[in-house]
């Protein structure tokens, strides 16, 4: 008797067939991975914004913060983050009036940095190399704008700006748990209403400048922008709690931390010049991290560092951008893709086997 195979139950005999190659291939990716709650880890955050003056009790809009995997790879923001606020809910938060920019601008009559400054793409990513090392980069321009100014172009109501803004992290031992902050110039509008250069103090030292011609943030009834005033401070993350970061951002045994923070202090006054409130907001720009066990040994081989250009693409270990007031939930880490292909890949080969062995029965039970 002629045995008949047909097309349906030969693909799901070759199906089959790479199930033990799938098989080992999972469980050696799932040897590799660290441990989600206590191994090495590393995080990037583009920009991120506190509202008020108590971390208790405050308010924040934190952006898009990138995760490194539990596997080697790297998780890096989209260049669709091309500002804070993006949207109209992130601007109710962040008051409707301030604008951080920092991603690349097609058009540039829109560009909001001063002549010679071209836009950019950020690079932000966070990423856990072959050795197992964590690591993480922000790099790219800043520009915070007050846009009640409502100058001609984009550029006049530039208030400060982060040229070249660089923060990196590396943790490859214990003992070599390393953050850093580079920029190449700082422009700041000073008393005088013109947006210049000024030196930036080397570290831990902060710059301090009084008096800018910027309002708050958002409406405060009553407040009239020519007679308010706002004091600057720039600085740099120096300790893991300077982070502003949703509870699923954590830390370790040992843990090494960079970003720049711009604290800003506004004066409100109302048409005679009386002073009706203070309002805190500190941003921080370019905050990572990364952290390891006390007794974490890197594997053998090769690592990019600083969250560079790793051996496999991004993958989906962002925790999304959102209002986070003193009490948010942490939110939790989408590890779900692996899994839900391999459940996939499962169902289509034992589905596809068990219509080839239904169509082999029902040949054999017409004597075929």
């Amino acid at each position: 008797m002629t045995r008949f195979v047909t097309k349906a139950a030969k693909t799901a005999i070759a199906a089959v067939l790479v199930l033990p190659v799938l098989a080992p291939a999972a469980s050696a990716q799932t040897a590799q991975a660290v441990d989600e709650k206590t191994g090495p880890v590393s995080f990037a955050n583009v920009a991120s914004v506190r509202l008020g003056s108590d971390p208790q009790h405050s308010g924040s809009l934190i952006t898009e913060t990138q995760r490194s995997p539990l596997a080697p790879g790297q998780s890096k923001l989209g260049t669709a983050r091309v500002a804070v606020p993006k949207d109209q809910g992130e601007s109710s938060t962040f008051g409707g009036h301030w604008e951080i920019d920092l991603g690349k601008f097609a058009n540039a009559s829109e560009s909001p940095y001063p002549a010679g400054i071209a836009s950019r793409d950020h690079n932000v990513a966070a990423a856990l190399q072959q050795t197992n090392v964590p690591s993480a980069v922000a790099e790219t321009n800043y520009a915070l704008r007050d846009k009640a100014r409502n100058g001609a172009k984009p550029s006049d109501d530039t208030m400060l700006v982060l040229e070249n803004a660089r923060s990196s992290v590396d943790c490859s031992a214990p003992n070599k748990a390393i953050g850093s902050t580079t920029l190449t110039r700082l422009w700041l509008r000073g008393e005088d209403d013109a947006l210049r250069q000024v030196a930036m103090p080397a570290s831990p030292a902060s710059l301090r400048v009084s008096n800018l011609r910027m309002g708050a943030p958002g409406d405060v009834p009553q407040a009239d922008h020519g007679k308010t005033l706002s004091d600057v401070v720039v600085s740099r993350v120096t300790s893991f709690d300077q982070l502003i970061k949703q509870a699923g951002w954590r830390s370790g045994d040992v843990t090494a931390q960079a970003g720049w923070v711009v604290d800003v202090t506004t004066h409100v006054k109302n048409a005679a010049g009386e002073q009706l409130q203070d309002v805190r907001t500190t941003m921080v720009l370019g905050g990572v991290s990364c952290s390891i066990p006390k007794n974490f040994v890197a594997k053998a081989g090769n690592g990019t560092g600083n969250g560079g250009a790793a051996t496999q693409p991004p993958v989906p270990t962002e925790v999304p951008a959102g209002y986070a007031g003193p009490a948010a939930a942490a939110p939790q880490s989408d590890y779900r893709m692996p899994l839900g292909l391999g459940l996939l890949v499962a169902g289509l080969v034992f589905g596809g086997l068990a219509i080839g062995l239904g169509r082999r029965r029902a040949a054999r039970s017409r004597g075929e």
